[in-house]
């Protein structure tokens, strides 16, 4: 007996399955995906690549939600078997009272403040139309936040995004709106966690196949919410996330990607996971050995609900867990969504955070996205999923011709000085 599924997908072993909407990537390689332009024929467009990555990390974080915090064998006592798709709350109808979940209504198909910090991003995007940095959070994120109410599943109302995302988020409100702190410095004293790594996937889409600038943009947007290892993190996922676009990408050219770009123990700890992950072929008897090669860089310990006095506290010597182990899991599926997405929401802990990660990773890939899933979360969460997709289709266009006008204005300008013309 499995975890429950009311969207009537099976588990991973099933294999994945031919998604019909607009932002699944056809297997004939025909057009499809938002924005619709700039497909390609033999693979996933930029269009198919955004939307399968957004709204995958938004099944991912929906369907890891209820079960966050537990442990492998807590969520298998509980669901009597591994959880296999969309799950009820953890305590069932109790869940407004019930500690320390209350007044969340997590499960159902509702998704998180991943979700919803990752569309908050995308909304500063659609606005700045170009590149961001740590002063687009302050004038532009920040105030989303505060002014402008939106249906916050979880809470079964409208209300404003601050009044659901964690502490380490309403930081982000502390330090730039009431402390006036330099955007790029303001991450500075922060619960060191994953809390930007989270949301960072747009960044990667909108430097699609150029992980260098995803992981340079991502690193100065988190830095007016993150530093040390949780700013590290949002470079390197955004790194992997423009990675995973790039045509013919798998999960070891993604990884590979990260380890020339991650730092300290952020490069430590995706090495000693994905080394382990690489001899599994199933999330099932990856979940202990996972765990164990990320443990030695992960500064919570063993108990996810009573983190040890060293916690989220700077190091060069740590990283957050979410980010390796969701690269784990990707490898262990060989990029298949669904097998990826199971694992890092059946591997728990912070597994809403993890699945949103690799289902980013997936969905970039191109591999397909549950359309019964992305239908139980879209309608249960009252959201459009696929809206944020297509406006970041559209801002990625448009921000890749601004890049080349720049660069070609930059070549002629050397080559006036002397330097060589341009190639082409």
């Amino acid at each position: 007996m499995g975890g429950g599924d009311p969207a009537g997908a099976g588990p991973s072993g099933d294999g994945p399955r031919r998604a019909g909407a607009a932002w699944a990537a056809p297997r004939d390689g025909g057009p499809a995906g938002a924005g619709g332009r700039g497909e390609r024929a033999g693979g996933p467009g930029l269009g198919e690549r955004i939307s399968g990555a957004l709204v995958g990390a938004a099944v991912g974080d929906a369907l890891g939600g209820p079960v966050e915090g537990y442990s492998p064998d807590q969520i298998l006592q509980r669901h009597g078997g591994r959880v296999s798709g969309v799950v009820g709350p953890w305590n069932g109808d109790d869940w407004r009272t019930a500690r320390p979940i209350a007044p969340y209504h997590k499960g159902d198909g509702h998704v998180t403040d991943d979700t919803l910090m990752t569309h908050a991003l995308v909304r500063v995007y659609a606005r700045v139309r170009d590149h961001l940095d740590a002063y687009a959070i302050a004038d532009h994120l920040v105030p989303d936040l505060m002014t402008e109410p939106r249906w916050i599943p979880e809470l079964e109302a409208e209300a404003l995004p601050l009044q659901r995302i964690f502490l380490a988020e309403k930081w982000l409100v502390a330090r730039l709106h009431y402390g006036h702190v330099d955007p790029r410095e303001a991450g500075t004293g922060n619960i060191v966690n994953c809390g930007a790594a989270m949301y960072m996937a747009p960044v990667g889409l909108v430097n699609a196949a150029n992980p260098q600038a995803a992981y340079a943009e991502a690193l100065d947007v988190a830095g007016a919410h993150q530093s040390s290892y949780g700013r590290e993190a949002a470079g390197v996922l955004a790194a992997a996330v423009a990675a995973a676009c790039t045509p013919g990408a798998t999960p070891d050219s993604v990884v590979t990607t990260c380890l020339a770009l991650a730092k300290d123990g952020t490069r430590a700890a995706i090495e000693a996971v994905c080394d382990v992950a690489r001899d599994h072929t199933h999330f099932e008897s990856a979940l202990g050995p996972l765990r164990a090669a990320v443990a030695p860089y992960d500064t919570v310990g063993p108990d996810y609900r009573a983190p040890s006095l060293g916690a989220r506290r700077p190091s060069r010597l740590h990283a957050i867990e979410e980010l390796p182990v969701a690269l784990g899991m990707l490898t262990v599926a060989r990029g298949d969504f669904r097998h990826a997405v199971l694992g890092a929401v059946n591997y728990g802990r912070d597994c809403d955070s993890v699945a949103t990660m690799a289902g980013a990773l997936a969905g970039a890939l191109g591999s397909p996205v549950p359309e019964a899933w992305a239908k139980t979360v879209a309608e249960a969460s009252r959201l459009d999923l696929w809206e944020p997709a297509r406006t970041l289709a559209d801002v990625a266009r448009e921000v890749f011709e601004k890049d080349v006008r720049r660069r070609r204005a930059h070549e002629r300008a050397f080559a006036g000085m002397g330097g060589p013309e341009c190639s082409d």
